[in-house]
């Protein structure tokens, strides 16, 4: 994998990643999940509770529209002061007709 930005607010992270073809989405959030909760909680003891939510969101991007995701994974914090994670979560998945059960997506 590789790591092209990564960034975030309190209540979610983006990641923007380069992907091998020969691993999959769900092999790649795996290592990634398992390997940062661990090292959280080895360098910071006071978080031994961390844990990731069991799910996720992943969406392909062509080259062409990297310079605008970065754009908005550096600005969050301003971007979620005008509209919620999850407000802005559920107009995405509406906008692209991708069918999600609330319980799932927020519960």
């Amino acid at each position: 994998m590789k790591p092209l930005l990564v960034g975030g607010i309190e209540n979610h992270l983006h990641l923007l990643l380069g992907i091998p073809a020969s691993l999959s989405v769900s092999q790649a959030l795996q290592l990634i999940k398992g390997g940062s909760s661990g090292w959280m909680k080895e360098t910071f003891p006071g978080l031994g509770g961390f844990a990731w939510q069991d799910g996720y969101a992943a969406f392909t991007v062509s080259k062409s529209q990297i310079p605008d995701i970065e754009e908005y994974i550096r600005n969050q914090r301003e971007h979620h002061r005008l509209k919620s994670f999850e407000e802005e979560y559920r107009a995405f998945l509406d906008k692209h007709e991708i069918d999600y059960k609330e319980e799932y997506v927020f519960g």
